[in-house]
């Protein structure tokens, strides 16, 4: 009884002084972020609490939450191109939570290549790309195009969940393949994908899109307090309807009232000087408007409110 006593007594002593602690740590202070039990993944509910789930989990909002100049900026670019991606992937059937994958492939970053050749928001590989319907070759990259590369991600999602009928499983198979979760499932015998063991990579990558979510439903759980000011606004532009082959970007750029640098960050799509039409089709060239050019950061529409504290 005298035990149970004394260790009840530094339990409590324990407990109290972990409070004490958190109570009195300064901003400079390094801490662990709190790991949520459960979180919420396209309307299933994810139990974090197993030890694996849990330490996986822990490791992933550590690398969000202490890779700042990185986090950072994926919350202040997300503001500029969630509000677009979001409603294309809304009018296409697919749930909001997919939307952090693309954020885990390519820090939204439109232009984001990889060592293996994907590339794009989505990180398509070109094969995959050119099967979905986009333009690939060494003068035009549809995988750089918003828009379309968006409208690609959706038929490749829509198509795996024909299969797995689960939209953490198609996750797992953005990173790993179809046929390769096919196998691991089959092999291992359980279609839970908290229960897979898979590769390194693959194995991160799930609890990566739940930490992801995770920040952003309110950054600064994690430590990070943004002001309007600081996040990236969408930018508004009008789009000119081309048939034909460009010989001069630059050349057209100054006839349609912009510069070839604009016109190119506007269209990360054209790889080139020029626009080779070899696919003879319409394209839709964007060029910024004049409020887009120098636009006041006091006036950012916020995309989420709990991404800011004023």
């Amino acid at each position: 009884m005298r035990n149970l006593f004394f260790c009840l007594l530094f339990f409590l002593v324990t407990i109290t002084s972990s409070f004490a602690q958190r109570k009195s740590l300064k901003p400079s202070d390094v801490i662990c972020p709190d790991v949520p039990n459960v979180m919420i993944f396209c309307g299933d509910t994810i139990d974090l609490t197993r030890f694996d789930r849990r330490e996986s989990m822990d490791r992933e909002l550590l690398s969000f939450s202490y890779m700042h100049s990185t986090t950072l900026k994926i919350i202040k670019k997300a503001n500029r191109y969630f509000p677009l991606v979001a409603s294309i992937l809304k009018d296409n059937g697919i749930p909001e939570d997919i939307i952090y994958l693309m954020v885990i492939e390519s820090s939204v970053v439109p232009k984001a290549t990889s060592s293996a050749g994907a590339a794009g928001l989505w990180q398509l590989m070109t094969d995959d790309a050119r099967s979905l319907g986009l333009e690939v070759n060494n003068n035009i990259d549809e995988r750089y195009n918003i828009e379309k590369s968006t409208l690609a991600a959706c038929k490749y999602l829509k198509r795996s969940y024909a299969i797995f009928n689960d939209w953490f499983i198609v996750a797992l198979s953005y990173n790993r393949g179809v046929s390769g979760i096919k196998r691991d499932m089959n092999a291992q015998q359980t279609n839970v994908a908290t229960d897979l063991y898979l590769n390194s990579e693959t194995s991160k990558y799930i609890y990566r899109i739940l930490a992801c979510k995770y920040l952003f439903q309110n950054p600064s759980r994690l430590g990070f307090k943004l002001r309007r000011v600081d996040l990236y606004p969408s930018l508004s532009y009008k789009t000119v309807k081309w048939t034909n082959t460009i010989p001069s970007l630059a050349t057209w750029a100054k006839e349609h009232g912009t510069n070839y640098k604009l016109l190119k960050l506007a269209n990360p799509w054209l790889l080139d000087t020029s626009m080779h039409d070899k696919s003879h089709k319409t394209y839709y060239l964007k060029i910024y408007d004049d409020s887009a050019l120098n636009y006041n950061p006091r006036n950012t529409e916020v995309y989420d409110r709990r991404w800011v504290t004023k």
